[in-house]
């Protein structure tokens, strides 16, 4: 007759109480899916993918992520530009001098996003990670697409820039929204020389002595005669370039993203401060991956097509949250030449009804019913 031995394992290793069980192994993984995709950000999601195999193996597998960009680190040497020019053995025209003024405290920025996060470079180069900074010691930074080569399946991804590309002085509102296919759809740049907001609890409401109508300056809508003289067109123009400059520069960076996840439905590139937002849905994808991009390497951006353009002001624009808006500017624009499909669309409304947050877009939505001016551009 054998005789029972209980087994001296359960003694040393007992099972553990129900109280200290691990409760997320008794979610599915749908759930747990669900979880991370409402988490969004990369770098939580990273945290997450350490903790187990099972959270390892199921992040990949999020459809909607969000990166946002700590800092950018750029490589770039000012004399690289006069030491072309002295290659070329020409001197820098007057006309080069004006161009840099203008366009290269736009392409420094960019030249440096065009780095993103490059790794961390010892020495005492322009944006390298000092040593004995306790903070930065031994970080290794990776670009978005780094970051994100080890997602199989997003669908929906926002990438969020640290600052705005366009340095403008304090006061002064520019706010830019793009739309892109292989190259420009459209693009709204709202902009204003100060920007008077309400006191705190001052009920202006827009609808005070029976007048449920903003005031918005001057009735009849007309620009007039000191804007071309004081500088004010001078200065929309410079808004207008600079901001179609910093949206197709964001457009060129985005392909390697965009051609390595074809599974993408959107995405948008914004900055921090909510200067500009770049716009992606799923059919301007599907045509980036089959359109030849036209692009300015040199620049690293891609090339702005002739362009029509509205343009309304208003030069005292009262909000009805009592904000005010001075010399305020609306400017609307869309490429000359477009395929039939999308020329039925764009003109149905010049301005998208999204195209702002509030109040900003009540402000835009108040512009497009003043006068309109036409204007062009030509390719550049």
């Amino acid at each position: 007759m054998s005789s029972f031995r209980p087994d001296p394992t359960s003694k040393i290793y007992p099972e553990p109480p129900l109280c200290f069980a691990d409760h997320f192994d008794r979610l599915p993984d749908p759930l747990l899916l669900l979880i991370f995709n409402r988490i969004g950000d990369v770098k939580a999601l990273g945290r997450c993918s350490a903790v187990s195999r099972r959270f390892a193996a199921l992040v990949p597998q999020v459809d909607n992520a969000v990166v946002r960009v700590d800092c950018v680190i750029s490589d770039d040497d000012p004399s690289s530009s006069s030491a072309a020019a002295a290659a070329r053995g020409k001197p820098p025209s007057p006309f080069s001098h004006l161009l840099r003024l203008v366009y290269g405290g736009i392409v420094k920025p960019l030249q440096a996003l065009g780095q993103f996060l490059g790794p961390k470079r010892s020495g005492s180069g322009t944006g390298s990670v000092s040593d004995e900074d306790p903070d930065q010691g031994g970080v290794t930074h990776h670009s978005p697409t780094q970051v994100l080569k080890n997602f199989n399946e997003l669908r929906s991804l926002r990438i969020e820039l640290p600052s705005g590309e366009l340095g403008i002085d304090d006061g002064i509102l520019l706010k830019w929204r793009a739309d892109f296919g292989s190259t420009l759809d459209n693009c709204v740049i709202l902009g204003a020389s100060s920007v008077v907001y309400a006191e705190p609890g001052s009920n202006n409401d827009g609808f005070c002595g029976g007048n449920n109508a903003p005031v918005s300056g001057d009735d009849n809508g007309s620009i007039p005669e000191s804007f071309y003289t004081n500088g004010g067109l001078k200065l929309r123009v410079v808004w207008t370039i600079s901001s179609l400059i910093a949206a197709s520069a964001r457009h060129y960076l985005l392909q390697p993203i965009i051609a390595e996840h074809k599974t993408l439905d959107s995405l948008v590139l914004t900055d921090a401060d909510g200067q500009g937002v770049l716009c992606m849905n799923r059919d301007q994808l599907e045509e980036l991956r089959v359109k030849p991009l036209s692009a300015s390497v040199a620049a690293k951006r891609t090339l702005v097509p002739a362009l029509n353009m509205r343009l309304w002001y208003a030069p005292h624009l009262e909000l009805p949250d009592g904000t005010v808006l001075k010399g305020a500017t609306l400017v609307a624009i869309r490429p000359s030449e477009q395929p039939g499909a999308k020329k039925e669309v764009s003109d149905v409304s010049w301005v998208s009804a999204a195209a702002f947050e509030e109040p900003f877009g009540m402000a835009a939505r108040m512009l497009v019913k003043r006068r309109t001016y036409c204007l062009e551009m030509n390719s550049f």
